[in-house]
């Protein structure tokens, strides 16, 4: 009799402004989500500084588009679009939200200066979080019991903000239901993608990440602790196909 693998933990992505998270790691999502894994997305801000589209409009953009990712929703306003700081208090709020949905895997903007500040301050704040969230004796979350994720991915936005000294992995989005999945999420953000050709970059980088492992399209995680994996039958090939 063949032993079930059990239900794998819940994915918690956090993004900056309303569109992030789709644009950024969305592949990554509907494809999790297809496989059977709960996802759960967190908004730092309402993109009130953003140059297209009102909060109230970037707000139904980000619930459709978790809605299309199958993933939950919260926004979670800290110091508002453009004006994030990293403080203390501020990871240990996010602290509690991982306390409280208890993910396996947490996924956050790079740390590369080179992009929207708020990106790499919220990444360099879930960092934080993900550590503070173990610790039993931080008071404001004793509420919730101390809990460790499993690993943090780091996503890049643009090119310029993909790390030049991490190497990624790359998650195979090929299949046509994910890519679908993730362009109609993305095509949600309706202010954002009249303005410029996001979702053309978005594909067109997947793409070049698809053509380097020999898939149709992959999206590049980067780690922030080296993966640990029980046995090298677990490893999926390389990307040398040249």
């Amino acid at each position: 009799m063949s032993k079930s693998l059990p239900e794998p933990g819940p994915l918690l992505a956090f993004g900056a402004h309303p569109d992030d998270v789709e644009f950024g790691c969305g592949g990554v999502i509907a494809l999790e989500v297809r496989a059977g894994r709960k996802a759960h997305v967190v908004v730092c801000s309402r993109g009130e500084s953003g140059s297209y589209g009102t909060p109230e409009e970037r707000a139904r953009e980000c619930q459709e588009g978790a809605r299309i990712l199958g993933a939950s929703l919260e926004v979670i306003e800290l110091d508002g679009d453009a004006r994030l700081e990293v403080k203390a208090a501020h990871a240990i709020q996010l602290a509690g939200v991982i306390r409280r949905l208890r993910p396996a895997i947490v996924l956050a903007p790079t740390l590369v200066e080179n992009q929207h500040p708020d990106h790499p301050r919220l990444g360099r704040l879930v960092g934080d979080a993900a550590r503070i969230a173990r610790y039993g004796g931080v008071a404001e979350l004793r509420r919730f019991a101390p809990h460790a994720i499993e690993q943090l991915f780091f996503y890049a936005l643009a090119p310029g903000a993909e790390p030049p000294d991490m190497t990624p992995i790359l998650v195979d989005v090929s299949a046509a239901e994910v890519l679908a999945t993730w362009s109609a999420a993305m095509e949600a953000h309706a202010t954002q993608v009249k303005a410029r050709a996001y979702v053309e970059m978005q594909l067109t980088r997947a793409r070049v990440n698809g053509l380097r492992a020999g898939v149709g399209h992959a999206v590049a995680l980067y780690p922030n602790d080296p993966p640990v994996v029980d046995s090298l039958a677990r490893l999926a090939r390389s990307t040398n196909r040249f």
